[in-house]
């Protein structure tokens, strides 16, 4: 069976940096965008960023200029490097794969698969 294993979380400092890892396991596709969400306490999960094939990169405003979203397709990985790190990125972070475009990468329904989450603690 596919799974998205996710990997590098932790805890961090304010202005701290993090690069979170999500592999593809248990068999290989070709997905049309790979993306990076999260969800704090009490709140919705929430779109973080994309990257679709061909390289054009989407992100959320409150996260461009820090995050970097990248994916090698020859090792069927995706990351997010994350830097200036802020409390309010405090959240578990979700990698997700959609297929077969959908035209919108902002929402979850959109995506196919999930992994199981990694957890992102910036401590001040």
């Amino acid at each position: 069976q596919v799974q998205l294993v996710e990997s590098g979380g932790g805890l961090v400092q304010v202005g701290g940096s993090l690069k979170l890892s999500c592999a593809v396991s248990g068999g290989t596709f070709s997905s049309y965008a790979v993306a990076w969400f999260r969800q704090a306490p009490g709140k919705e999960r929430e779109f973080v960023a994309a990257v679709r094939t061909g390289g054009s990169t989407y992100y959320a405003d409150s996260v461009k200029g820090r995050f970097t979203i990248s994916r090698d397709n020859a090792k069927n990985t995706q990351y997010l490097q994350m830097s200036s790190l802020k409390p309010e990125d405090t959240a578990v972070y979700y990698c997700a794969h959609q297929i077969h475009s959908r035209g919108n990468f902002y929402y979850t329904g959109n995506y196919d698969y999930w992994g199981q989450g990694t957890q992102v603690t910036v401590s001040s």
